[in-house]
């Protein structure tokens, strides 16, 4: 949901996204993978977590947790993510907000794609792949028709968001 290398340290105005995001988590936790709407003031201050959307219900955004490896550093990393049910797994979308820049964990799981992902109260082992050509299409389709906000990014971020499969490994 988000990246910290968007946030420059100069930027006192800036929401703290370690911050954000453990709260973001803490909440996941605590309700069984649902994360509550954001104030119209939070949505307006830039908070990754959207206001009410039709389609779901008043508990919330269902969100998953993907644990990753960083590129970079090869920490452990938690990413609070929007997600799409996708046959054996999950679709992730690298919006960024908008950003011409891919997301942080998405060059994580590109270079690192063994997962693990919370998901409700379960926590499942997974392996991340890139979507291409129709299987992206017809995902990123029904992603944009429920979250419109979603086509909105991709046309600012001026590059194709893209969308990451997360498949569940059994055993």
């Amino acid at each position: 949901m988000s990246d910290p290398s968007t946030t420059s340290a100069n930027d006192a105005t800036a929401p703290d996204v370690n911050t954000w995001n453990e709260r973001i988590i803490a909440e996941f936790r605590a309700n069984a993978g649902y994360v509550s709407w954001s104030s119209e003031e939070e949505w307006a201050a830039s908070r990754p977590v959207p206001p009410w959307m039709p389609g779901f219900d008043e508990q919330g955004m269902p969100l998953i947790l993907v644990h990753n490896i960083g590129a970079k550093s090869g920490r452990e990393r938690i990413n609070p993510l929007f997600f799409q049910p996708v046959d054996n797994g999950w679709a992730v979308f690298g919006t960024h907000g908008g950003s011409p820049r891919d997301p942080a964990w998405y060059r994580n799981l590109m270079a690192n794609p063994r997962v693990t992902i919370e998901v409700g109260t379960e926590t499942v082992s997974a392996v991340a792949r890139l979507a291409q050509g129709e299987e992206r299409e017809q995902i990123w389709a029904k992603e944009v028709a429920l979250v419109p906000k979603f086509a909105e990014f991709e046309a600012t971020a001026g590059r194709q968001v893209p969308v990451v499969v997360l498949e569940r490994v059994d055993g």
